[in-house]
Formats: structure tokens, sequence, C-alpha cells
């Protein structure tokens, strides 16, 4: 699974997830100021899953026409500490029974429900 971690995940995240393996970008560090339909455009190009904090996302796919293959990780906020989202996706991307491709994920405390696209 190849990542993109938009610029409001935290670092601290990003680095739990490269620590384990995963291929990932984040657009903080290599694309800095890059616009959500950029973000888009990047992750549909290189076929990367997006993991976002931003609901705009959900607009740019069903509003705006962008489909990116791997999906898109919506989380809404909650309060964490930097770490807690990498170490909580470490253990959403162990169960099989969730698939990312052609849907938006959405997370929040309590409930992961998707919509296909």
């Amino acid at each position: 699974m190849k990542l993109l971690a938009n610029e409001n995940i935290p670092l601290a995240s990003v680095k739990i997830l490269r620590d384990k393996g995963y291929n990932i970008v984040a657009i903080g560090q290599e694309f800095a100021g890059y616009l959500d339909s950029e973000v888009m455009e990047l992750a549909i190009k290189q076929g990367r899953t997006i993991i976002t904090f931003d609901s705009d996302y959900g607009e740019l796919i069903f509003r705006k026409g962008y489909k990116p293959e791997a999906g898109v990780i919506y989380i809404r906020r909650i309060s964490h500490s930097p770490q807690e989202v990498g170490k909580y996706l470490l253990k959403l991307f162990k169960r099989k029974s969730i698939i990312y491709e052609n849907a938006l994920t959405v997370i929040s405390k309590d409930n992961i429900r998707q919509r296909k696209y």
C-alpha cells in the first residue's frame, strides 16, 4: 500500500508508518503548499491512498470528479497526539475486511464507514 499524507497529518505519524515499512509521501515535507486538487492529482498519478483530516476531499471526489483508485482515508478530528494517528492506522491496515480502493473511508471515534465511487 502506497500512502500520501496530507499536510495536516503529523510527521510523527508519518515516521511511525515509514518505520513499519509503508511507502508514504508527506505533502508537508515534499510538496508543501500544494492545493487539495494537486494532492489528488499526485495521488492519482502515483497510485497512493490519501490520508487526511480535510473534509474537502469528499467534495473533490463526489462533486469535482476526482477518482483516486487507491482511495482516500478521511479522519474526522478527534483529540490525538502526533503519534496516535500513525498507531491507529497501523492497526486499521491489519484489518483485511476494509478495502480502500475506489472508496472514501471516513474514520470517526466510534465508526468506520465507506462510500464507494
